[in-house]
């Protein structure tokens, strides 16, 4: 019989891994905790219209990557492919409005269908933001504060940098697509096959084409600041001088856009160069119009999200965790015995294995194998006597003592 694989672009998240994710989870939490965010928790399937008419119905998302399926009641459901669409959802669902402005914090996998490669998976994982209501640039500031006050705390201070664009607000945008038009339409000989499909409908992609003969037809067009109105232009200069006064550095990327109509103004990136291709960590920006095109309330918003996986492969630090105490019951009488005293432990806040069955030799060998601390032994003849043997399992050091005082000789090992 074959055995059983996982599909293509999983993978097990076996526990050496699971305490890298957890750090960058619990980072990312504790740090929007600080700037006074508060946790949602989305379904991970919506209704597919939620992501088709937020994401656009020509993004390679809808068209190539997105999982959808029609369930028994015969509704297109589709496993979320990212995180502020459902949110936006659910601020609409459960009209939220007279609470704004309101800051969340997310986690959680998502879901596309894409090539499986480093830092790229079908399903992975992201932790990030949102800021609504608040139409000011002071929410992009400490949204990208925020991002960058997170990337130090996983030590990454020096692995990435942030990129930052402005994308204009509704008018400069406008006036910009028609002179992007014009000048790709009398290039679209060296356009790549996908940059010339977007060119009808989705033009401001081709600005971060990978294609190399799209960057050469690129470097030379318009650009989008050119066409900015006086709101554009201050927007932007209140963004860039917020970050100053916060000492956060940035470098200016022309061609860092977001291709759907709702986004406007600032589009961020935190990029590193320790990934290959697959450089950007973390991404955001203003999307004043979504909740707008969702048949929502108009309502400003910003955010980002980053990718757990790619987070976890930059840290270069060891993961340390709590090394544990063993109980090993010695003979089948002090079995309930030592299953007593390691729950007391427990409850006491200590880590405590038990040894389970098997000959005393293979019991301490798995102890040594789970980086056990100490050991503590329980057989019939201790019990009489209510001590137990304590064994440190760095030094090979053995002594008997009391049960009752148990705890307090544990203690250095809390």
């Amino acid at each position: 019989m074959t055995p059983l694989k996982p599909v293509r672009g999983t993978q097990d998240i076996l526990p050496n891994e699971s305490r890298r994710y957890r750090l960058v989870e619990e980072a990312a939490f504790c740090v929007a905790d600080r700037y006074g965010f508060d946790e949602i928790t989305t379904p991970i399937f919506e209704f597919t219209e939620v992501f088709s008419r937020t994401l656009g119905d020509t993004s390679d998302i809808v068209t190539k990557e997105m999982y959808t399926f029609q369930d028994k009641g015969l509704e297109s459901i589709t496993l979320r492919p990212e995180g502020t669409a459902g949110i936006a959802r659910a601020f609409i669902s459960n009209g939220l409005q007279q609470e704004l402005p309101i800051k969340f914090f997310y986690k959680g996998p998502m879901f596309r269908y894409e090539r499986p490669q480093k830092g790229r998976r079908r399903q992975f994982h992201q932790v990030g933001i949102e800021i609504l209501g608040v139409a000011t640039p002071q929410a992009d500031i400490e949204a990208i504060s925020l991002a960058k006050t997170f990337l130090e705390e996983i030590g990454l201070k020096d692995n990435v940098s942030l990129e930052l664009n402005s994308l204009g607000d509704v008018a400069s945008r406008s006036a910009y697509d028609q002179k992007l038009r014009n000048y790709l339409n009398n290039h679209k000989k060296g356009l790549s096959e996908h940059s010339l499909k977007r060119l009808k409908n989705n033009p401001l992609r081709i600005l971060d084409s990978k294609d190399n003969g799209d960057k050469i037809i690129v470097a030379n067009a318009p650009k989008l600041q050119d066409s900015f109105n006086k709101n554009s232009n201050n927007f932007f200069a209140e963004l860039c001088e917020g970050l100053y006064k916060l000492g956060i550095s940035y470098e200016h990327n022309h061609n860092l856009v977001r291709g759907l109509d709702y986004y406007s103004h600032t589009a961020f990136e935190f990029t590193t160069k320790d990934l290959g291709a697959q450089g950007t960590v973390l991404a955001g920006g203003r999307y004043d119009g979504l909740i707008s095109q969702m048949g929502g309330p108009e309502t400003p918003g910003v955010g980002w999200a980053a990718g757990v996986e790619r987070l976890a492969l930059l840290l270069n630090t060891d993961i340390v965790t709590k090394r544990p105490i063993v109980v090993i019951p010695i003979g089948r009488d002090a079995e309930s015995e030592a299953l007593i005293l390691t729950e007391r432990l427990r409850k006491n806040g200590y880590r405590v294995d038990l040894g389970y069955s098997g000959n005393l030799k293979k019991r301490i060998k798995r102890a040594n194998e789970r980086n056990t601390i100490a050991a503590i032994f329980m057989g019939e003849s201790e019990s009489v006597r209510n001590v137990v043997k304590l064994k440190d399992m760095d030094s090979g050091d053995q002594k008997e003592i009391s049960l009752d005082s148990l705890e307090q000789q544990l203690q250095i090992y809390k």
